[in-house]
């Protein structure tokens, strides 16, 4: 097992790669789409894709977890789905708000950052108790 202090670096690296990526997917997004509902469309895309980056980056790297088969991976990729929406919820509260408040990309950006930091917080706990168990 990792020691604490490693394990903690490495998640939050971890968490700043999955940030990107969803930040970095909501912007193509919104350039390659400025239409109804792109902001919605764009923090979904984001989610989605920072979501499976995030996924497999905790799976393999920070709780050593190895799935017997492919139906056992969709299962524990469903349970950690499930895990995030709460934190989903955190983090799309704070990136709305602040766009609502702000009316700024670079403000919604930053509350989605804030949220998300929070939401990764809460859902390693999450993850460690209910999703990458060792019976």
């Amino acid at each position: 097992m990792i020691d604490s202090f490693r394990l903690a670096m490495l998640y939050m690296a971890f968490a700043i790669v999955a940030t990107l990526c969803n930040i970095l997917a909501q912007d193509i997004c919104n350039y390659l789409y400025s239409g109804d509902f792109s902001i919605l469309i764009s923090i979904i895309i984001g989610t989605g894709f920072g979501l499976v980056v995030k996924y497999i980056l905790d799976k393999k790297y920070i709780f050593q977890y190895k799935t017997k088969t492919a139906g056992h991976n969709r299962q524990i990729f469903f349970l950690y789905t499930i895990m995030g929406i709460l934190t989903t919820m955190i983090f799309w509260g704070f990136e709305f708000g602040f766009h609502y408040i702000f009316e700024t990309k670079e403000m919604r950006y930053l509350g989605g950052i804030l949220g998300l930091m929070i939401g990764y917080i809460c859902k390693y706990y999450l993850d460690k108790r209910y999703v990458f168990r060792t019976v």
